[in-house]
């Protein structure tokens, strides 16, 4: 039998427990909770500015506050898809003198740098200070706007966050004349888009006729006011835009003070009656003024305050008004059909209770 030698035993001993300790040390995480927690700080510093925390992945259109500068107003608009921003575009920039070289200039580099970096943290571009400190201060906006609609769960694209109903955006104002835009929305997609202004005169005819049927589609398919100029129709594709975003931002308004009924012309969950009168149109043959009455979001009632009178308009004017009551209370909207040999009567209506239902809230 053979002896068991003591200076073996410590050997084994010793070797069997520093292989306890590597086994151990080997089972200790590659990284500690501190150096990882930093690290995904730093990968979400890199998502868009957008991002709304816990709510649900925020896409949409934002435009931010106009930005008053020593030079014009800057205007910033971003398109956000999953949380990030994919485009970038000065909506107002100052114009003008040396203004339009340092415009055009800055603005492609400020829009470049905001998609590259996904924040407001840009650079100033030399030579265009506030232009540069404008920008970022309407970016700032945007992106706050962003990340209270992702607050709020609701996304501020087109999609739920836009009320169903007809919205007529502010008149912008081009070298031209004025472009003014009404959308319909239903489910939250624009279903239809028209401009009830546009340039007119000379060849603006020509370029309105060219380029109004366009963008029309254009709004429609895009669902957004991110949709292309209208090649030698620049000024009124750009008139087309302002007004179509200020009509989106009225929907989103709704939608946010709707407690998710998505009529056209009610408050939240108001049920109570109210009557309604719409600004005078004037026409050539005579004034038309719609009053309406709104229940529960529906158009319950039209009648016409004013109407062309005197030799054939009487007869026109009793031939068109009751179909045109019939008609605004049917579709609940200012979208219906013109009445045939009563065109004049017909769009002064259909103005005047539209005027009426931006009052009534829709």
């Amino acid at each position: 039998m053979r002896k068991s030698h003591p200076l073996r035993r410590v050997v084994l001993a010793t070797a069997a427990t520093v292989s306890g300790i590597v086994l151990l040390l080997s089972l200790k995480p590659s990284s500690d909770p501190g150096s990882a927690q930093a690290a995904g700080a730093g990968a979400a510093a890199q998502e868009a500015a957008a991002q709304g925390g816990a709510g649900a992945p925020v896409s949409g259109t934002m435009t931010g506050d106009a930005a008053q500068t020593q030079y014009g107003a800057v205007q910033v608009r971003i398109t956000v898809v999953n949380n990030k921003i994919t485009k970038a575009e000065a909506v107002q920039a100052p114009k003008g003198g040396t203004s339009d070289q340092k415009t055009a200039l800055a603005v492609p580099k400020l829009n470049a740098d905001v998609v590259a970096k996904q924040s407001p943290d840009i650079d100033t571009v030399s030579g265009a200070t506030y232009t540069s400190e404008g920008y970022k201060k309407s970016l700032q906006s945007a992106i706050d706007k962003a990340n209270a609609s992702a607050g709020s769960g609701a996304s501020q694209g087109s999609g739920s966050a836009q009320a169903s109903g007809t919205f007529t955006g502010e008149a912008a104002q081009t070298q031209y004349g004025a472009v003014q835009v009404r959308i319909t929305v239903a489910d939250g997609k624009i279903t239809k888009a028209e401009a009830v202004q546009a340039p007119k005169g000379g060849t603006s005819d020509q370029k309105t006729e060219l380029a109004v049927p366009k963008l029309n589609a254009a709004a429609v398919a895009a669902g957004s006011a991110d949709i292309d100029t209208v090649s030698s129709a620049t000024y009124t594709s750009e008139g087309y835009k302002k007004s179509l975003q200020s009509a989106l931002d009225k929907a989103k308004a709704k939608a946010g003070s709707s407690s998710g009924s998505g009529d056209a012309g009610a408050s939240s969950g108001a049920a109570q009656a109210k009557t309604v009168t719409g600004s005078a149109a004037q026409t050539q043959y005579g004034a038309v003024q719609v009053r309406i009455t709104v229940a529960g979001g529906k158009i319950t009632k039209a009648e016409a305050v004013q109407a062309p009178k005197g030799g054939t308009s009487d007869q026109k004017t009793a031939l068109a008004i009751p179909k045109l009551n019939a008609a605004a209370v049917a579709a609940g909207s200012a979208d219906i059909d013109t009445v045939s040999s009563a065109t004049f009567t017909s769009e002064g209506y259909k103005k005047s209770l539209q005027s009426a239902l931006d009052q009534a809230g829709g």
